[in-house]
Order: structure tokens, then C-alpha cells, then sequence
């Protein structure tokens, strides 16, 4: 197993989402080897708490002082009102996973009033990989640990979104029509790295724009998207308002994607990168608790940058070439960018092996990037 950047919160309770697939128990089970544990995808023990979430303060034992992991907590969110009396009368210590945030979003659902911190998994990171890490196969397979470490990893990812829609999506009732959601799914994956045009995708589909919008709300309730919104505080030029979309993990990425025979692998190559750099942009921000928001920047007349990070630590502006061939036109959008935004700091990545800076631009290696964010947004 992988050794993972994420660090147990030491003295409070957490909840700990992501995406199926992302090694969210193997980690609990090995950072927390002593805890009592209920797995609610279990359907006995699904059954048991669903009908009386009380029933969860007698199956732990009463000399229990350490842990205690629900998994897949969304399944039974009224488990949450025992989990804070828990707390709160026994001291219990909680490590609540999830899957899926979408009926913990939903009003009324007690989320332990600030008494539990959040916490996210993300797909492995160069780092996590070690020396097993390899851009070319990370692009073609993504970041789940099965994807890595199964003889037949493209086997596994074309399975992975049947299994999310059979388990999730079916199971759940979140939709009635699961074949017309998964082509909306396929439908979506032509917009990866893309601005969305959400008028056109639910014309595509043959489907109402409101009907759109809410599947690609339960994408992101599902944990298997993000929308990236656009940069736009305090801008001079006119901005681009509409958001970008990206499955989140690239390996996902072209497992739903379809391809035929006039597609160029640029199509596909292109916004592959660009989401392997969203991966770790990410894990980077959430398991070092940086506090970044993270959108993208494109002005009306074309001008774009890949990734803006913006928090206390400052402002980051972050443009994705997968081109080898470098050119000083491949700096526009960032030096457009450094006009409106003099202070922020901008960095090119490339897939070349040499760091320099050009024009207010850090130009950076993009498996120095994957290696070291922190050292590779920092300017020298």
C-alpha cells in the first residue's frame, strides 16, 4: 500500500470524504487499527442502524475509549444526532467516511456543530507513487491505488463508472432514467477542461436545462466532478462567468470518455493533463490545509490561464502546456494576466526538463511539479 499525504487529526473527530475508489478505508483501517468499526455498504449492519440509529451506543463497547469509523455515513445521515451524543457524553472520537455528500448537504442533517473537522481523500499524488510514478501512465490511467496496482488497469476504470452508477446512482434513486444519465455522463466527459455550455450539453442529451444542472450537481454531491469557477475579483478585463468541468481523475476521465475514429489524441491528451494537475492541485491544497479557492481565467477576448489559486498565502497563477515545443506566445495568458494582477505569482509548466524564468513567468518542469508543488510554485 501507498503511504498517504493525509495526517490523522489527532485529538478531534473528522469526517473523511472522497470518491469511491481513492483508498479512503484502506487508509482508516490502517491508520486506525484498534477502532470499532461499522461498514454501512454491510447491508446487516445498513438494516440494523438505519432502523434504530440508538442501537449504534450499545454495539460500542462501554470500556471503548479510543476510535470509532462509520463508513459511508451518508447512507444513514440520521446516525450523525447519535454520533454527537456520543461525543459529547462518552468522548468518543469519530472518523465518519463518505462517499458521497449529497444527503449530508441537505437541510436539517446534523453535521456535529463544528465538533468534527473535514477532511478529504484524492487520488494518489506523484509523491504517494514515489519512484513508482510515471507521467506517461499516470496521464493513461489516473490516480486510483487499483488503477495502479492491478495487471489491468483499464479493465478496472471502464468497470468504475458502472459500478458508480449501478451502486450510487441506481441504488440511491437518484434518477429514474439511469441510461439517459449515463449519457449525459459520456456526454459531459466532451467538456473536460472545458467552459461549460450547459444550454447545449441538455440539448445534446435532449434533456431540460434544469434537468442539466441538477445531474451535474449530483456529479459533484457523488464526489466524481468539480466545477471551477472563473477568477474574477477585481479584474479589469471582461471575464469569462461560466464555470469549467472536470471529471477528477483523469484515468476516470478517459474511461468515460468515448472515442472515435477522427478524434485526435490532442482532444484527449490535452485535457487529461490539465486534470492530473487539477488532482494534485487538490491534494496539495487540502492536505496541507492552505486554505487555497481554486478557479481558472479567461478574459472575453480569448486569454486564458489554466488554474488561479487564491487564499491568505497569496495569489498563483498557473497555465498547463503539454506541447514540448516552446514558444514565448505560450506565456500570453499568464503576461495578460500579470497586468491585471501585478502582485501574483505565475508559473508555466511544461514538459521539458529545464526551469527558468522569462517575462515574470516561472517556466516549470511538469515532473518537477508533481514531485514538489510547494518548491515548484514558490519563485526563486
Amino acid at each position: 500500500m501507498y503511504s498517504r499525504l493525509l495526517e490523522v487529526p489527532q485529538r478531534q473527530s473528522f469526517f473523511l470524504f472522497g470518491p469511491r475508489g481513492t483508498g479512503k478505508t484502506a487508509w482508516v483501517t490502517a491508520r486506525f487499527p484498534d477502532a470499532v468499526r461499522f461498514d454501512l455498504l454491510d447491508a446487516r449492519t445498513y438494516s440494523r442502524l438505519l432502523s434504530d440509529p440508538a442501537l449504534l451506543g450499545d454495539l460500542v463497547p462501554s470500556s471503548h475509549r479510543g476510535w470509532v469509523v462509520v463508513d459511508e455515513i451518508q447512507r444513514v445521515p440520521s446516525l450523525l444526532d447519535e454520533v454527537h451524543r456520543l461525543i459529547e457524553s462518552r468522548g468518543l472520537r469519530f472518523v465518519l467516511t463518505g462517499s458521497s455528500a449529497r444527503k449530508l448537504r441537505r437541510g436539517g442533517v446534523n453535521l456535529l456543530a463544528g465538533r468534527a473537522l473535514t477532511r478529504f481523500m484524492h487520488p494518489l499524488t506523484a509523491r504517494e507513487l514515489g519512484t513508482d510514478f510515471d507521467l506517461r501512465r499516470a496521464l493513461r490511467i489516473g490516480g486510483l491505488p487499483f488503477a495502479w496496482t492491478t495487471p489491468a488497469p483499464e479493465d478496472y476504470l471502464g468497470a468504475y463508472t458502472s459500478t458508480y452508477l449501478r451502486e450510487e446512482v441506481l441504488q440511491e434513486g437518484l434518477t429514474r432514467n439511469l441510461a439517459a444519465f449515463a449519457r449525459f455522463l459520456e456526454t459531459s466527459s466532451f467538456s473536460q477542461a472545458s467552459v461549460l455550455n450547459m444550454a447545449a450539453i441538455a440539448r445534446e442529451c435532449g434533456i431540460g436545462a434544469k434537468a442539466a444542472e441538477n445531474w451535474f450537481t449530483l456529479l459533484e454531491d457523488l464526489l466524481i466532478a468539480v466545477r471551477v469557477p472563473a477568477f474574477t475579483r477585481r479584474a479589469k478585463r471582461r471575464v469569462v462567468l461560466h464555470p469549467k468541468f472536470y471529471l477528477f481523475d483523469a484515468g476516470v476521465f478517459r474511461a468515460v470518455r468515448p472515442r472515435g475514429p477522427l478524434d485526435s489524441a490532442e482532444e484527449i491528451d490535452g485535457p487529461a493533463l490539465e486534470t492530473l494537475v487539477l488532482q494534485h492541485l487538490r491534494a496539495w491544497n487540502d492536505y496541507g490545509n492552505l486554505g487555497y479557492s481554486i478557479h481558472f481565467w479567461r478574459s472575453a477576448e480569448g486569454d486564458e490561464v489554466d488554474f488561479v489559486l487564491h487564499g491568505a498565502r497569496g495569489l498563483v497563477a498557473i497555465e498547463v502546456k503539454r506541447s514540448a515545443r516552446y514558444r514565448r506566445e505560450d506565456l500570453k495568458g499568464l503576461t495578460r494576466f500579470l497586468g491585471d494582477y501585478p502582485r501574483a505569482r505565475a508559473v508555466l509548466l511544461h514538459p521539458g526538463g529545464r526551469r527558468w524564468h522569462e517575462a515574470g513567468v516561472d517556466v516549470v518542469p511538469l515532473t518537477e511539479a508533481f514531485a514538489d508543488l510547494d518548491a515548484a510554485l514558490s519563485p526563486r
